[in-house]
């Protein structure tokens, strides 16, 4: 006989398996890749194994947070970088690399030499304040890159993610979202360029598109994931027409037979809070063929709503899960939540703000 506990769980829709491909999720609640800042030297340090190791379950999937392909791609010195992440103890969860490159959103002294940083404009970032929207900002003009210096850096990314499969991920998430280099390139805002990588829409989503052939090519698409934010403007990064930049993307990627497609939902135009848009992602979600996993301030309620109504196959949680390491655990029972504090997001204490969250069993 099923008890009540068993019950409740299976009409949790968040709480529910899914296969992704060739992974079995054991529950559809994804940990969304943050920027915590705790690396060292571009070097992940011991205290982030215990960080992810909280907050993995048996069949539970990870992304961790944005790792430099190359020594071109700091946006700061406390991000991780992908050749150096230490081997995770993943308990049983499946866990992905995120790849990045900041591309303009990065500062002289992050760059080889002292150089400029790279991007497909020469347009420095004009916002105030930085993607967590408290830190000024100072961004210099950045270099244009040249056709041949794409190339290269298509060829970093491809390397980073063998790089990374050889370190024991289980795949990788392009970052593409969130104003960064490869965000650069798709929105007509920033991407100023007049030969085959700017202009039109295909135009714009050339290099991306060649990102994701290469990485496909070197790990196979079944480990590769992509995630978008078109209706985001995050460093001084919009688009005229989101909409049809979002199917776009959507549709070329399906084409490609990526493993999954990870979208900012439209209401998030800026990082931390949501707004009342009329955009929708159903287009997205319907060109899309693979897996779509949706992020942008979900709750327990809005979440199950989601998978229920078919609107994604797993939902991100950002704050919640960092907040709040056994967070499948606690939607489970429907038990109050710790709350995240805002402070310690992005500082450098390999504690405090970061592994110091209460599990349900500490809570007093």
């Amino acid at each position: 006989m099923e008890t009540e506990g068993q019950r409740k769980k299976e009409a949790i829709p968040l709480l529910t398996p899914y296969q992704m491909g060739k992974f079995h999720l054991s529950h559809r609640m994804v940990l969304a890749p943050m920027s915590r800042w705790r690396s060292y030297n571009f070097t992940a340090q011991p205290h982030a194994v215990l960080y992810y190791s909280q907050r993995t379950t048996r069949g539970g999937f990870l992304i961790g947070e944005a790792s430099g392909i190359s020594d071109t791609a700091q946006g700061n010195t406390w991000k991780h970088g992908s050749l150096l992440w230490m081997r995770f103890m993943r308990k049983g969860g499946i866990f992905f690399c995120q790849l990045w490159h900041a591309g303009r959103a990065s500062k002289y002294e992050y760059q080889p030499n002292g150089h400029p940083p790279i991007s497909c404009t020469d347009k420095p970032i004009t916002s105030e304040a930085q993607i967590d929207g408290t830190t000024a900002a100072d961004h210099p003009p950045p270099r244009r890159l040249s056709v041949q210096e794409i190339f290269q850096v298509v060829d970093d990314f491809r390397v980073a993610a063998r790089n990374a499969r050889e370190a024991g991920f289980d795949g990788v998430e392009i970052h593409a979202a969130n104003g960064y280099l490869v965000d650069q390139f798709l929105k007509d805002g920033v991407n100023d360029r007049r030969d085959e990588y700017g202009g039109s829409l295909e135009n714009r989503c050339r290099f991306p598109l060649q990102v994701v052939e290469a990485i496909a090519d070197e790990i196979g698409a079944d480990r590769v994931g992509v995630r978008l934010s078109p209706f985001a403007d995050n460093n001084d990064c919009g688009d005229s027409n989101p909409q049809a930049l979002a199917i776009y993307m959507a549709q070329e990627l399906s084409k490609r037979g990526i493993l999954y497609c990870h979208i900012m939902e439209p209401t998030m135009i800026t990082q931390f809070e949501r707004v009342e848009t009329k955009s929708s992602h159903g287009p997205m979600r319907e060109a899309f063929k693979g897996t779509f996993i949706a992020a942008g301030g979900y709750n327990r309620e809005d979440g199950n709503e989601a998978i229920a109504n078919g609107n994604a196959d797993l939902i991100a949680f950002g704050r919640l899960f960092l907040a709040n390491p056994d967070l499948p655990k606690r939607f489970e029972l429907d038990t109050p939540l710790n709350r995240s504090d805002g402070r310690t997001f992005c500082t450098s204490d390999p504690i405090v703000g970061y592994t110091d969250y209460p599990f349900l069993d500490q809570t007093p």
